[in-house]
């Protein structure tokens, strides 16, 4: 009998392991989970959202593997990110904090806003005005803001909200242009985002490296309405945000 129990014990173990491994070699090469801490990205994406990011779309670097160990320089069976692509990014800065934004400029792109239209290579993108949603304002207010359907060079087509119209605090700059080797950033909400229009050195994006890039959006698996916890199952029949379940990111 003892020796049974600790056949069955070893055997135990030896599942679990092999379990762990096959979930870091997923997480690793295949997609890793990721979820919305903040309202940049409103209305594409929400507080509370839960994801899939695929590691293969862009290839891999250390950023790719957990804990970002110096391994290699560069990237290993590297694919460019596309305009348009919504993609989490190891922060410039230090290297660790993820971030999720949307790919608007490409290496060696000029951008550049003008009371809040996106110019790219000095011709502005189409705008569409669409109904308009409810979120909150820069007081944390509920209110109504303004929606666009914006449309990138090459077709890519997504909505964005002006929050605070179209004279927000970076709703005119200067032009930027955009190194090789490097992508621009930007959120959709486009008066609540940290991104590249802020440089790095005052605690913003700056321009993202491609090695920095962790992989591409592709499914909310997953919705719970802001300020509920995902933990408390008993709630999902009021909590969980159904329409949004299994749904591409675009």
């Amino acid at each position: 009998m003892a020796k049974k129990s600790e056949e069955g014990l070893g055997e135990t173990i030896k599942v679990i392991i092999q379990a762990l491994l096959i979930a870091l070699v997923v997480r690793t090469l295949l997609f890793q989970p990721f979820n919305i801490p903040s309202g940049s990205l409103i209305p594409t994406l929400l507080i509370g959202d839960y994801l899939f990011v695929s590691k293969y779309s862009y290839g891999y670097s250390n950023f790719s593997i957990p804990f970002a160990p110096d391994i290699f320089n560069g990237r290993i069976l590297s694919s460019d990110p596309k305009r348009g692509d919504i993609a989490v990014f190891k922060l410039p800065r230090d290297g660790s904090t993820d971030y999720i934004k949307r790919v608007v400029g490409l290496p060696g792109d000029k951008v550049q806003l003008i009371e809040g239209r996106l110019y790219i290579n000095g011709q502005v993108t189409e705008r569409e005005r669409v109904a308009s949603i409810r979120t909150r304002d820069a007081f944390g207010r509920e209110a109504d803001v303004p929606t666009y359907r914006e449309t990138l060079p090459g077709g890519v087509s997504y909505q964005i909200i002006e929050r605070d119209g179209d004279r927000g605090f970076y709703d005119n700059t200067s032009v930027y242009e955009v190194p090789e080797g490097h992508y621009f950033m930007m959120g959709d909400n486009r008066d609540n985002s940290t991104d590249s229009r802020v440089a790095s050195v005052d605690q913003g994006v700056g321009y993202v490296p491609l090695e920095n890039f962790v992989g591409r959006a592709e499914l909310v698996f997953f919705s719970v309405e802001e300020g509920e916890s995902v933990w408390q199952f008993w709630r999902w029949p009021v909590s969980l945000r159904w329409s949004r379940l299994f749904t591409p990111v675009r």
